[in-house]
């Protein structure tokens, strides 16, 4: 029960961390959705909110009263927790996957989910628009879009992740872990003539310089490779008026732009947090020489 919460805890804070960094740009809700709680609601925030709480119900109706002997629901559901903690806790490792995966998870399901609901009816297709001289309807403002077909809303998935990044890494590794998996020398001193170990400290220093300049444009890479492939697909659809194959490219689509955030996301808390033990023996092994 306490996962479920945390689930639903977590999928309605991806779904309403969006609304922060929604913009005026591109694709707007209409006028009707404005000032929402003084906030600007687009549609794509729109269909988070009604996803979210579509997920947090439908999840809650299957799994049910959680029980020793799961329902058929519940299985489904554990099936895919137990799965996708195989294949990320090697990557996070266990002293940091307590705190990793309930977000993990909702990484997964929130962004795959989100992914698949641009190929239902009217989400992308009904909405307000023009009738040309020629009497033909043309679409400007769609009343539903999927999360992650705007780019505001997959920045703030981006954001989420790394603001998540951030707090476990300092929670399960801590700063002198964090200092030497980006600025120490991984060299053995005792092996290595004194000249030789202090230039690698200005190398190890100089890389570790080039690495927080790529952590910084993380979010940027997440965001944009998430939205890029689901703007695109959401397109081409359009453009190729909802072919069978569209579809079904869309679906493989989806499925692996979710895992590839979600294992992103753990590979980047796994870089510092999987192996601080060690560190943090080769940093006393150091202290000591």
């Amino acid at each position: 029960m306490s996962a479920l919460k945390t689930f639903a805890l977590s999928t309605l804070l991806l779904a309403t961390g969006a609304t922060a960094f929604a913009s005026e740009g591109g694709h707007e809700a209409p006028a009707a959705l404005d000032g929402v709680l003084g906030l600007p609601i687009t549609n794509s925030i729109l269909t988070s909110f009604v996803v979210t709480a579509l997920l947090i119900v439908g999840i809650r109706w299957m799994v049910g009263k959680p029980r020793i002997i799961p329902s058929r629901g519940q299985s489904v559901f554990e099936s895919l927790i137990d799965g996708l903690r195989e294949i990320l806790e090697p990557i996070v490792g266990k002293k940091a996957m307590r705190g990793a995966f309930p977000l993990l998870l909702c990484f997964f399901i929130f962004i795959l989910v989100h992914n698949w609901s641009g190929l239902l009816p009217f989400i992308g297709t009904a909405g307000w628009g023009s009738v040309d001289a020629e009497g033909h309807f043309h679409l400007t403002t769609p009343l539903l879009r999927p999360h992650t077909s705007e780019v505001n809303g997959t920045l703030a998935l981006a954001l989420v992740s790394f603001g998540a990044w951030l707090i476990l890494i300092f929670k399960y590794a801590g700063p002198k872990l964090i200092w030497h998996d980006l600025f120490g020398n991984k060299a053995n001193k005792a092996e290595l003539p004194a000249p030789m170990y202090y230039f690698l400290s200005l190398v190890f220093l100089a890389v570790g310089v080039i690495e927080i300049i790529s952590i910084a444009i993380r979010p940027i890479t997440l965001s944009a490779r998430l939205f890029g492939n689901v703007y695109g697909g959401e397109n081409l659809l359009h453009a190729t008026s909802f072919v069978f194959a569209g579809y079904f490219l869309e679906i493989v689509v989806g499925l692996v732009q979710a895992f590839v955030f979600t294992l992103l996301s753990a590979v980047y808390i796994g870089l510092i947090c999987n192996h601080g033990d060690d560190h943090g023996h080769h940093a006393d092994e150091h202290a000591a020489h």
